[in-house]
C-alpha cells in the first residue's frame, strides 16, 4: 500500500475524508491507520456495487495492469481489430493526465471513457463508478479497464472487475515478477508483450520470466504476444472468448467472479509498509 505518497485519497473517494465526510474524523486519533482502513473498506463496498452492476448487464470486466509503456493501449487496439465484429467492447482509460489513449480507442469505433487521476497512481472503485455514469453498459459484452501505468498500487484495489491481466514487455526485464510480486501475484493471466522486439533484446529470457511468476505460486496462464505483428493474438482472444462465455453462464445462475486482490492489504497498512 502506498500510504506515504498519499494516493489512497483520490478524486473518487476524497468526499469521504474531506469536510463532513463519513471518515473525515477518526475516533481515537490514529489517523493514518484508521483512515486507510476506512478507505479500503469503502473501496471494497463500492467495488462490490460495481461488480453487481456489471453482472446485471452481463458484462465481463477486465483490469489491465502494467508499467508505463508496456503496450496496454496497443493491445486493446489489436484486440478490438480482431473482435469488433464478434463482441461489443467498451473501455475505461486511466492516466494521470490527457485523453490521448481514449482518443486512440474511440478512433477504433468503441466507447472509451477517460479517467484522469491527477496525482493518484492507480484507479479505485469510486473512480470507476463515476466513469460508469458516462457509459452505457447495456450494449456491451466486455469492458476493459486500462489502469494507470504502475507496477505497485493498482494490484491492491478491487475495481469491481472480474479478472486481472498483467502485461510484461520484453523491454522491461524478465525479473519484474520477482521485483514486483504483489502485482504479479494478482495476475489471472500474464502477457509477455512486444515480442517483435525480442531479436533486439537478447537479455530478456521468456522462460526466466515464466519461472519468476511460478515462483510466486501463481499458476496463471502466460502468453507471448505482439500487438504489432499479431504473434500470440489468437491465444489471447481465445482466452477472452472463454471468459465471456463463462461470464454469461455465471450470470444465468446468479454467480460472479472476483479478481485476485492481495489479502495482506490491511496488514501492510497496520505495519505502515
Amino acid at each position: 500500500m502506498c500510504d506515504t505518497c498519499g494516493c489512497n485519497v483520490t478524486s473518487g473517494n476524497e468526499h469521504l475524508v474531506r469536510g463532513h465526510g463519513k471518515h473525515a474524523v477518526t475516533a481515537d486519533g490514529k489517523l493514518a491507520v484508521e483512515l486507510l482502513k476506512n478507505l479500503l473498506s469503502e473501496n471494497d463496498h463500492q467495488a462490490a456495487h460495481n461488480r453487481a452492476h456489471f453482472d446485471q448487464h452481463g458484462v465481463l470486466a477486465i483490469n489491465l495492469m502494467s508499467s508505463p509503456g508496456a503496450g496496454k493501449t496497443a493491445l486493446l487496439e489489436a484486440t478490438i481489430d480482431v473482435l469488433k465484429d464478434e463482441f461489443r467492447i467498451g473501455v475505461i482509460e486511466g492516466d494521470l493526465e490527457t485523453e490521448n489513449d481514449a482518443q486512440r480507442l474511440r478512433a477504433k469505433g468503441v466507447p472509451a471513457i477517460q479517467i484522469t487521476t491527477g496525482s493518484a497512481c492507480h484507479l479505485d472503485a469510486h473512480m470507476v463508478h463515476d466513469a460508469l455514469h458516462k457509459l452505457d453498459l447495456a450494449p456491451l459484452d466486455v469492458l476493459f479497464i486500462e489502469n494507470v501505468g504502475n507496477l505497485v498500487c493498482p494490484a491492491s484495489f478491487d475495481l469491481g472487475h472480474h479478472y486481472n491481466v498483467v502485461l510484461l514487455s520484453v523491454t522491461e526485464g524478465d525479473d519484474k515478477p520477482a521485483k514486483y510480486p504483489v502485482m504479479f501475484r494478482a495476475a489471472d493471466v500474464m502477457l509477455i508483450t512486444k515480442t517483435d522486439l525480442s531479436p533486439f533484446i537478447e537479455e530478456f529470457d521468456r522462460e526466466q520470466a515464466k519461472s519468476n511468476l511460478r515462483d510466486l505460486a501463481n499458476r496463471a496462464p502466460i502468453y507471448s504476444i505482439s500487438s504489432k505483428t499479431g504473434e500470440g493474438m489468437q491465444t489471447w482472444v481465445d482466452w477472452l472468448r472463454e471468459r465471456i462465455t463463462t461470464q454469461r453462464q455465471r450470470v444465468a445462475i446468479g454467480e460472479t467472479a472476483r479478481p485476485r486482490i492481495q489479502s495482506d492489504r490491511a496488514q501492510s497498512v497496520e505495519h505502515g509498509s
